[in-house]
This record gives C-alpha cells, sequence and structure tokens, in this order.
C-alpha cells in the first residue's frame, strides 16, 4: 500500500434488509405477513465503519473475527468487494447478522443471530503488523469481544504515541485502553457507561458535558466527544470549555449506521492532518448528510461512496411515493438565495407532499452564468436550501439541464418559476415518459441574483 492505511479494529455483522409489502395478517395469529419482494446483504459494525472508509479512497485494514459459515464468507465477499483487506482473527461461533423486515420502507421488526458468547481469536501476527503500519486507528467495539484481546489493547497503546485512535466504545464491551486521542460514545451509551454523572446539570449541553468529562477521567483519554443525534456533539478535551458541534438540520432519514459513519469520517479527517476540532465537525457533518441520504441501506445500495454531501432525494422521494403522496421537483443555482427563490419554493412545495430541488452543481453554474459564478459554492448552496422549511431534498447535478436527475427521480409535478409567457418547458417533454407534468410558478417581479450582484457592484 502507497499511502499509510487506516486500521479499523472491531466486531463484524452481516446486516441485511428485507423488504415487501403487507396487505394482510396471518389467519393463525393476529401479526402482519410480509410478502418478501427483496433481500439486500451488506456489511454491518466494523465492517461497515471500514467500507465507507475504504469507499474514500483510503486504503483499509480490518482487524476482525469472522466464522467459517455462510454469513461470514458472505460478509468477507463484501468487504473484498469494497477493497477492505480484512485481517480475521477467526469465530468459535455464527458469524453475527441482523436483519430488519420491512414494509413500504417502514420497520416491522429485527431479527439478531448469533451469540454473544463466540469467542473471536487473540491477536495474530497479521493484526500486529497491521498496527505497525497504521496511519490512524479506529476501535470499533460492539461488544462481542474482539476490542478485549490483551495482544490488540497492548498494540493500541503503543500505536497511540505516533498515530490518531478514535474508540467507538460499547456498553458492554472492554474500556478503551488508556491514552486513545478520542473516545466517541453517543449519549445512551454514555449514561449507561458512567451513571448518575449528569445528575446536577439541568441543561442537556450540560448533562452531556458532565458524562464526557467523567469517562475522559475514567478511561484516562486524550478526548471524549459525545455524539446527541440530531442536536451533533460535544467534545470534551482537557480543563478548558467544551466544543459544541452543531448538526445540520434533517427533515427526514435512517439513522442506521450513522455512528460508524461519524467514527469513520473522524478518524479519516485525524489522519489527513485536521485538528481535532476540525474533525469533530466534519464527521457531525457528514454523519447527518448520511441520515439524510437514507442510512447505510441507501448508501450502500446505490454503489456511490458515503463521503457526505447532500441527500440525493431518492430515499424521500421513495417513502412519499410508497405513501401514495405527490413528489414536486424543481431546479435552479440559487446562488443568492432571496425573496423570489423563497416564495417560489414555498409555492412549489404547496403542491404537493415533498419538494426535492435540483441544484445546479459548480461547474454547471460556471458553465451557464460565466466563470465568476457561482458566489457561493454548491455545498453551501446546498445547505442553506436544505434549512428552509419547505425543501425536502437537494439533489445536485452537474449537467446543464436537470434532465438525468428527473429520470432518477421521476417527480410527479416539475415546478418552474419565471415568466415563460406560456411557453412549454424545456423538461416537459422528459417528464410525460413517466406521466409527469410541468407547471409555471408566478414571477416574483424585481427578486433577481443578476440584479443584487449589479446593485452590490454599484455601491462599492
Amino acid at each position: 500500500m502507497s499511502a499509510e492505511p487506516l486500521v479499523v479494529v472491531g466486531d463484524s455483522l452481516l446486516d441485511r434488509d428485507v423488504d415487501g409489502c403487507v396487505e394482510r395478517l396471518s389467519p393463525d395469529a393476529p401479526v402482519p405477513v410480509l410478502d418478501e419482494a427483496r433481500a439486500v446483504s451488506r456489511p454491518g459494525g466494523a465492517a461497515l465503519a471500514a467500507t465507507l472508509a475504504a469507499r474514500e479512497g483510503r486504503p483499509v485494514i480490518l482487524v476482525t473475527a469472522l466464522a467459517r459459515d455462510s454469513a461470514g464468507l458472505e460478509l468477507g465477499a463484501l468487504l473484498a468487494a469494497n477493497d477492505v483487506e480484512v485481517v480475521d482473527l477467526g469465530l468459535d461461533g455464527p458469524t453475527p447478522e441482523k436483519i430488519r423486515f420491512r414494509s413500504a420502507g417502514r420497520p416491522l421488526m429485527r431479527l439478531d443471530r448469533g451469540a454473544r458468547t463466540a469467542t473471536p481469536g487473540e491477536a495474530s501476527a497479521s493484526a500486529l503488523e497491521a498496527m505497525a503500519v497504521a496511519g490512524g486507528v479506529l476501535v470499533s467495539d460492539y461488544g462481542r469481544g474482539v476490542a478485549a484481546s490483551t495482544g490488540l489493547r497492548a498494540a493500541l497503546t503503543r500505536c497511540a504515541a505516533d498515530a490518531p485512535v478514535v474508540w467507538d466504545p460499547h456498553p458492554l464491551g472492554a474500556p478503551p485502553a488508556p491514552g486513545m486521542l478520542v473516545v466517541t460514545p453517543n449519549e445512551q451509551e454514555a449514561r449507561a457507561l458512567a451513571p448518575g454523572s449528569s445528575n446536577g446539570a439541568r441543561s442537556a449541553v450540560g448533562q452531556a458535558t458532565d458524562l464526557a468529562g467523567a469517562l475522559r477521567a475514567l478511561w484516562a483519554a486524550a478526548s471524549v466527544c459525545v455524539t446527541r443525534g440530531a442536536d451533533g456533539a460535544l467534545l470534551v478535551r482537557g480543563d478548558g470549555a467544551p466544543m459544541a458541534a452543531p448538526a445540520p438540520h434533517v427533515e427526514t432519514g435512517d439513522a442506521c449506521g450513522a455512528g460508524d459513519r461519524f467514527s469513520s469520517r473522524l478518524a479519516l479527517a485525524l489522519m489527513r492532518g485536521m485538528t481535532l476540532e476540525e474533525a469533530v465537525v466534519t464527521a457531525v457533518a457528514s454523519a447527518s448528510a448520511f441520515v439524510s441520504a437514507g442510512g447505510a441501506g441507501a448508501v450502500l445500495s446505490d454503489g456511490q461512496p458515503a463521503s457526505g454531501g447532500q441527500a440525493t432525494g431518492i430515499d424521500t422521494v421513495e417513502r412519499i411515493r410508497a405513501q401514495g403522496g405527490t413528489v414536486v421537483a424543481t431546479g435552479g443555482c440559487f446562488d443568492l438565495l432571496h425573496a423570489g427563490h423563497v416564495r417560489t419554493l414555498e409555492a412549489a412545495r404547496s403542491l404537493g407532499d415533498c419538494l426535492v430541488v435540483c441544484l445546479n452543481s459548480d461547474d454547471s453554474v460556471r458553465r451557464l452564468k460565466g466563470p465568476d459564478r457561482p458566489l457561493v459554492s454548491q455545498g453551501d448552496r446546498a445547505s442553506v436550501l436544505s434549512a428552509l422549511g419547505c425543501v425536502d431534498a437537494v439533489a445536485v447535478f452537474g449537467e446543464d439541464t436537470p434532465e438525468t436527475v428527473l429520470r432518477r427521480l421521476r417527480p410527479h409535478l416539475w415546478a418552474k418559476g419565471g415568466d415563460y409567457d406560456g411557453q412549454a418547458l424545456p423538461e416537459a417533454q422528459v417528464l410525460r415518459e413517466w406521466g409527469g407534468r410541468a407547471v409555471i410558478l408566478p414571477y416574483v417581479e424585481g427578486r433577481s441574483t443578476t440584479r443584487l450582484i449589479e446593485e452590490a457592484a454599484c455601491r462599492e
């Protein structure tokens, strides 16, 4: 490997999503009958964290424990397909599986397989060699024994002297080895790991701070970052004030795998030379985008790198369509968001049950508007749009026209603001392929990005 690898240490699982339709109850018990439409397998646990990191182009070595059963072989094949090098310690029981049953995208139940009494093998020479060449380490502990290995723990302590080590703990797992750069429990885990440590604080931030401080002292860690779901994360490192990293607003989504996305992005950011504070902010934004994009099931199934970015809109569209709702899409550059944009977006949203904004990428805007545009990058433009209550998702496209993204989303309505004088919208022909319709929204007089730029230039 040319670049120093990220070494992921922890318990791997095979995750399965079984999707189908429920239209009746069983005759022998009042339970729903799921007619299976498809079943999809993907890496879970430490294997998910490793896969997400590998999809960003970083060499990744996964030190884990797999059984020689059908689930273990399937998981090994999935990891190989994602360019994850596996150091297998062996497992004396079945490979753990988590199976989620869903109807119309809604969970019905989860079935877990694989006893926690299964014991992984001890640290091998290959595992210790991987630790010695690591540019960074992520311990993804799911409480099944890999992180408890005496040999691995000693190697992790040695590694922490030269490389960033992120430890994602589990209430049933071993305590983090001393000297870790950052430990990342979520709030629920933190309460279980440090019961009674936040009794005196009134605010949620105060409680998280007390928990992080108590755990930092307990584990002799350099820092503790408590992840707080939609409220972002809180970092405590020393006696100074904690850093609160807010999360971008996410209207809908699936949180499955969000913790693994956070920890893997945090480790990669640290390996790239970011400060711990910068890395936490980056990881929070990445985890939020991951949830908005539909979680592990959606992100891994589409074959795209799970690098953060804005939601594609596919998950939102599928959910609304499954519920029998109307999907509305609109598009544009939205370089400087103004009142005219907001009124148009609100009008578009009123036509249906969700609104997806098809946003021109930076390259697309330059080709359409000239080399001096856009003034605001596509990431920031998408973030501002996503923060509006009338926008359910943002889909960035790189072409000059939105035909490709429209074919992917297949909205019922395409709403376009502007003065078209009764002319047919250019997107109408594409929409006819699936029975969609194009509509024109009223033009808001005197509101335009170009005019704002010209007025600003005159005042300088």
